[in-house]
């Protein structure tokens, strides 16, 4: 084992990566905004449910396979502190196969895969038509898609947050464009949008795989016994299934939370979507927090830093507890404000105006939700964070089920519960994850 090396963590290393991944979370929302309007504009209601219902869809598929993304910056930015050059290559090209092999599956099984998804979604006939069109073209998106979460986890994880902030904007920029073209100046209809976001996500890998040569010294010419090393990829497979598990859990809280809010009527769930924009902004910018803990956390890992591991953890969590007292008290002041811009229905706007005290109250718990997934993510304690996310889903549900007489209050109630139990619960056990890992000869 080589010797420690103390690497030291500031502010500014923090916003060198938090300040390009939180722009980049910015320019996501676009897409689906860009989909929306063109499509709206065709005037076909069934058209405007179908994008709607497919848009969903891939972002819970794709959602469910981040740890892509998680895991191969982990592992990127361990390398680059243990100084392994040429493993911070190997761990891109494993990546690649990786992702290539899930979009290959996805796209051999999408027509089972698309006949239970629409099933369980339940749409009516036009809507569910459409969507299915949109599916069959966007599925093959997918290897593509996966292999940029590859690419965008091995750029942080070197630290090289500006091209993987200028690859994520290029891929959300091709695709808004296309979409505009496709749909409204030829008239492609639901079609038109789903070959953009595949051509956007190609483009993407085509450039990614440009900027990346340019990274990876010794090109990308691996010898196959590194590659296939059987501890490397025994490890990859441990990791990656704990984070794909921890992650259909986070999914199911906010599919149950969709879900029970839609059958509390159409005024709770409009107001609740409303309200749920408010979460995404706080969730961008801690999402950005998290990528820097990941990048930060797993360098000085790999460097056997425990100063440093420490000085990054502090850190993120000092500037986002900040950030969020912040983003709570706009909420506060100006969330009655915000609610009236985005819904014009009295009912609506009522209905979350007594709900808004959870919102102002969320990002302070999300603070530690988000900063703890980071840091161990960047430590790959992905067991732990397994079965610490599976215990908060518990807790969720519980909640959940002592305030169900509470209405939607508590069905809000049991997710700021979920919040504080993620953040709480990884609080509490990093002290003895940190004392183990350091403490090791």
């Amino acid at each position: 084992m080589h010797a420690p090396v103390h690497h030291r963590v500031g502010s500014r290393q923090v916003f060198a990566i938090a300040g390009p991944a939180m722009v980049a979370n910015l320019t996501t929302p676009l897409i689906g905004v860009v989909s929306t309007t063109a499509i709206g504009r065709l005037d076909d209601a069934a058209l405007l449910g179908g994008v709607a219902m497919a848009s969903v869809i891939f972002d819970c598929l794709f959602w469910l396979f981040g740890f892509l993304r998680m895991s191969t910056l982990a592992f990127t930015a361990q390398a680059l502190g243990a100084g392994e050059t040429r493993e911070q290559t190997v761990i891109l090209v494993r990546g690649f196969i990786v992702a290539g092999l899930i979009g290959a599956a996805l796209i051999a099984l999408q027509l089972p895969l698309a006949g239970a998804l629409f099933d369980l979604m339940g749409g009516s006939e036009g809507v569910t038509r459409a969507a299915k069109t949109y599916f069959m073209i966007r599925i093959w998106s997918s290897p593509f898609a996966f292999a940029n979460y590859v690419i965008l986890g091995w750029l942080v994880g070197q630290a090289r947050a500006n091209p993987a902030l200028a690859l994520q904007v290029v891929i959300n920029l091709v695709n808004m464009v296309a979409t505009i073209l496709l749909v409204l100046v030829y008239d492609t209809g639901i079609a038109g949008a789903a070959i953009a976001a595949l051509a956007s996500e190609a483009i993407g890998f085509m450039l990614g795989v440009i900027v990346c040569r340019r990274y990876a010294l010794g090109g990308f010419a691996v010898p196959r016994a590194t590659l296939f090393d059987r501890e490397k990829l025994m490890r990859l497979l441990a990791v990656n299934t704990d984070i794909l598990i921890r992650t259909a859990a986070l999914i199911a809280v906010f599919l149950f939370f969709t879900a029970k809010g839609a059958r509390a009527g159409d005024v709770t769930l409009a107001a609740n979507s409303v309200l749920n924009n408010f979460l995404l902004i706080s969730a961008f910018f801690l999402d950005g927090l998290a990528n820097a803990a990941q990048q930060l956390c797993g360098r000085s890992f790999g460097a056997r830093d425990a100063k440093g591991f420490a000085d990054s953890t502090r850190l993120v969590l000092r500037w986002g507890l900040g950030f969020a007292i912040v983003v709570a008290v706009l909420f506060a002041g100006f969330g009655p404000d915000i609610i009236n811009v985005m819904t014009a229905s009295e009912d609506v706007r009522r209905a979350a105006r007594e709900f808004l005290p959870f919102i102002v109250l969320a990002p302070i718990p999300g603070v530690f939700a988000f900063g703890f997934d980071g840091i161990y993510v960047g430590a790959t304690w992905a067991r732990e964070m397994r079965n610490l996310m599976l215990l908060s889903l518990a807790i969720f549900f519980a909640v959940w089920l002592a305030l169900q007489s509470f209405g939607n209050a508590g069905l809000w109630s049991a997710l700021i519960a979920f919040y504080v139990a993620r953040g709480g619960l990884q609080g509490a056990r990093y002290p003895v994850l940190y004392q183990a890992t350091f403490a090791r000869p």
